[in-house]
């Protein structure tokens, strides 16, 4: 009886518990709509888009300058949330043993370069990565972090500046060369990223997506001397090319999304900018869409005056023309 007794009061319990847990005031996630014009202002002052970098001609008389960038995170960040997961693994090992191999030799057929962003992670998986990049003396390594980690979660400079001089120093090691640009890991960028960016010497970041053609990261409302290369999640295959781990999905055609990537850069080349694209060797690396990489490229190639580089070429050749010193 005494037993029969106590469950009903610990279901009374538990019942009051969740009442008043019901009854508690909602936590406001949308606090915008409550800030002030100084509020506003100090939330979005942080990192802006500066002065426009897009240079009045491009080397040698070039239309556009273009930028096939590689985000090779691989397992990067299943290890940076601790998925270890057999087969989700052997999803990033094909990045490395199917997906780049290939992607390098399409780039190989047309002699053009591009820049890898990668973390530290991910090399020390696959260390036969960076030396095959490295090998042809035309692409460039970037860094990605440490494990693609996501710098706004971890929220501290301190540990955010520990791994990216870990990273950096790791990847200086293994390319021969130390790295002067950088993504955000997670394709994010905390409050402190760009500060420690600048601290750290780099030239130009590639991340944000404050304007379509290059221009001068603000810190604070002050000139920074970084460098954007901005990104676009329309000139990504990420988005349109992947799957979840679990449910169902809708994957557009491969040829439409390399469709838009053909409007865009023939935009780019009528405003005499900049084509940037993010491509990962685990997507584009498949084979039913390495296909589409090739035929991207031998279109931008069929135009008269094209500028194929690594983003640091053309980071170090827009700052030259702007006169950016510091």
């Amino acid at each position: 009886m005494r037993y029969r007794i106590s469950i009903v009061v610990a279901m009374a319990s538990a019942w009051v518990v969740a009442s008043a847990a019901q009854q508690q005031a909602p936590r406001d996630n949308q606090p915008g709509r409550k800030w002030s014009e100084e509020q506003l202002r100090q939330a979005s002052s942080a990192v802006r888009a500066g002065r426009k970098l897009t240079p009045k001609s491009w080397p040698n008389g070039a239309r556009v300058a273009v930028a096939l960038t590689f985000t090779l995170n691989n397992t990067a960040n299943n290890f940076a949330v601790g998925d270890s997961a057999v087969v989700q693994l052997t999803g990033g090992e094909f990045g490395a043993i199917t997906g780049l191999p290939r992607v390098l030799d399409v780039l190989d057929q047309h002699g053009v370069p591009a820049t890898f962003f990668i973390p530290a992670t991910a090399a020390i998986v696959d260390p036969q990565m960076i030396p095959e990049i490295v090998k042809r003396r035309r692409h460039e390594i970037g860094t990605l972090g440490w494990s693609d980690e996501n710098p706004v979660a971890i929220n501290n400079a301190t540990e955010e500046e520990q791994l990216l001089t870990k990273a950096t120093e790791y990847l200086t090691k293994a390319a021969g060369k130390k790295p002067v640009g950088a993504r955000g890991p997670s394709d994010l960028l905390s409050l402190y990223t760009m500060g420690l960016l600048k601290k750290a010497g780099f030239l130009y970041d590639s991340t944000l997506m404050g304007m379509d053609e290059p221009y001068e990261v603000l810190l604070n409302g002050q000139p920074s001397g970084i460098v954007e290369l901005p990104v676009s999640r329309m000139l990504d295959d990420r988005p349109t090319l992947s799957a979840p781990r679990f449910g169902p999905s809708a994957l557009p055609s491969p040829e439409l999304i390399f469709e838009t990537f053909r409007d865009d850069f023939d935009a780019a080349y009528g405003e005499g900018t900049l084509f940037l694209v993010t491509l990962h060797p685990h997507l584009i690396g498949m084979r039913s869409r390495i296909t589409y990489l090739d035929d991207l490229i031998r279109y931008m190639q069929s135009k008269p005056n094209v500028w194929f580089a690594t983003t640091e070429e053309i980071a170090r050749y827009v700052r030259q023309q702007a006169g950016i010193t510091n």
